[in-house]
């Protein structure tokens, strides 16, 4: 089978827009496709919406339901029919994303109705429960922290007391931030004005987290003229995306930002604005320090700009480069007013164990395997040797792909993409949301239909990987089984809206009936 670029379809498409009707109202604003697809995955929104109401990451006491007949949804069969509620609503939702998808690989969806359609998909989103996470309820905490006096790099919300405490998720509870100072100004400002109203914290908080889509959105169309992908297509990988929806913007999760500035600074850094393109991705490392595996790629770029030999070159930009990102990042410290012990707090993820990480599932699988021939065995040093040789693993890749970026242009953006995919998979502790970072760029090159498959398969295991209400979901493989499952059938419809040709059977004629004998 022959693997066709959407770039390829591109005479097909032009050929079926000229002898297609023109549109006119509200359709043509919205740019196609206005119709099926877009009222879908609004319908999967709102029934999404309304399944977290019960099934999310609720608050421990609601002051809304508390008292009413509504409450009823939160607890025995109302929880499960919430529960079934919301999972109906992210199957619409998927199944939306492959509507529209079958629109952009036959060129009948532009960017704007690719765009416009996201939009009208996320409106519901935006006054939701937090979905599949309780992570709100931290980021919350680590604001409050500093308004209480405490250092958030040196102490856990275990210190606080109150209804932000009681959300809080147990396993984070002594945990320090692990946030960079720009978040942690964010989330101060949040509770400043919030308070323990955590209704308001967590909308207000999700509101400042949307605006990520703003770099982002701005990026797409001149990354995709860089890295040659097509702006339709990245924006139906990127912006449209269930994981947009539901974990990063439901969520809501602070990779939002990082995602955002990130984009528009590779796009300032390879339109010889290089400066400011740094500056941004600073603002991406002050909110996750790990944004800041890009920044030596993006310092290549910038060094083709320099005269010299490559090594003076490299050398000049990198000298640049660090006076931009010491100038911005210490800003960032005096607008949270915190030092540097977040970089000591970032080893906190390394408490997650689970097979989302590549190497800890390794570990996993070799503990389990001896386990059955000898008796008490532990788990942990079979995941620390198998963490630290993932950890080995991903610097010796990182390096190599850095070495083979020399030349700088867009192939160094490229393979900055390339080595946060990488390091959200060889991790020693990786969380759905990390695979966002890579994806964003790679997402704007050149993009088959098999990639466009195996990002909708990718996308849809991230979101299943937890329940709705947050609790991991990587252990129970018979509902994996069965969601992944019918994401595999989507993929495939994805391609072929009729793979099991059950169109053709049933508009087959009926038997003609024997004569009378």
């Amino acid at each position: 089978m022959v693997t066709r670029t959407t770039g390829e379809l591109q005479r097909a498409g032009d050929a079926a827009k000229s002898t297609s009707p023109r549109r006119g109202g509200v359709r043509a604003w919205l740019g196609d496709p206005a119709g099926k697809p877009l009222w879908l995955g609004f319908t999967g929104s709102v029934v999404i919406l309304l399944g977290a109401l019960g099934a999310g990451g609720v608050l421990v006491h609601d002051p809304v339901l508390e008292g009413t007949p509504l409450v009823a949804w939160r607890f025995g069969h109302g929880y499960d029919l919430a529960v079934m509620t919301t999972y109906l609503g992210l199957a619409l939702e998927v199944w939306a994303w492959v509507l529209l998808g079958r629109e952009v690989i036959a060129h009948r969806a532009g960017a704007r109705g690719v765009l416009t359609t996201a939009l009208v998909w996320i409106l519901p989103i935006l006054i939701s429960p937090p979905l599949f996470t309780r992570d709100p309820y931290s980021y919350l905490a680590y604001g409050e922290l500093p308004l209480r006096g405490f250092d958030p790099y040196s102490h856990g919300p275990s210190v606080l007391s109150g209804p932000i405490l009681d959300n809080v998720h147990p396993f984070w509870r002594d945990t320090p931030g692990m946030y960079g100072p720009l978040f942690i100004a964010i989330s101060k400002a949040v509770v400043s004005v919030t308070g323990e109203n955590m209704i308001a914290g967590v909308l207000a908080l999700r509101l400042i987290l949307v605006l990520g889509l703003i770099p982002l959105v701005a990026a797409i169309p001149g990354l995709c003229r860089h890295l040659g992908g097509r702006v339709p297509t990245a924006l139906w990988i990127i912006v449209a995306n269930p994981v947009m929806l539901v974990v990063l913007i439901g969520g809501p999760h602070n990779d939002l930002l990082v995602i955002g500035f990130l984009s528009l600074g590779a796009l300032l850094v390879l339109n010889r604005r290089e400066a400011s393109g740094i500056a941004l991705v600073t603002l991406a490392v002050a909110v996750k320090g790990t944004a800041a595996l890009a920044l030596p790629f993006l310092v290549l770029v910038w060094a083709t700009r320099f005269t010299g030999t490559r090594r003076v070159r490299i050398l000049k930009a990198s000298a640049a480069g660090l006076a931009v990102f010491v100038e911005i990042f210490v800003l960032c410290s005096l607008i949270g007013q915190v030092g540097l012990g977040w970089l000591v707090a970032l080893n906190a993820p390394t408490q997650i164990v689970n097979w989302l990480s590549l190497p800890t599932g390794v570990g996993q699988i070799l503990f389990n395997l001896t386990h059955v021939l000898f008796n008490g065995v532990v788990e942990a040093p079979f995941t620390i040797a198998t963490r630290v040789l993932g950890v080995l693993g991903f610097l010796y890749l990182a390096v190599k792909q850095w070495l083979a970026a020399r030349d700088g242009g867009p192939d160094a953006v490229r393979r900055a993409g390339v080595v946060l995919l990488l390091f959200a998979l060889l991790s020693p502790a990786t969380l759905p949301w990390y695979y966002t970072w890579g994806a964003v760029l790679l997402a704007t090159t050149t993009a088959t239909v098999r990639r466009m498959q195996i990002a909708l398969l990718a996308s849809v295991f991230l979101i299943i990987s937890a329940f709705p209400d947050g609790e991991i979901a990587l252990y129970s493989f018979g509902y994996l089984l069965l969601v992944m499952t019918g994401a595999a059938i989507a993929a495939i419809a994805l391609r072929t809206p009729d793979p099991r040709k059950l169109r053709a059977l049933a508009s087959s004629p009926e038997p003609a009936a024997a004569p009378d004998q």
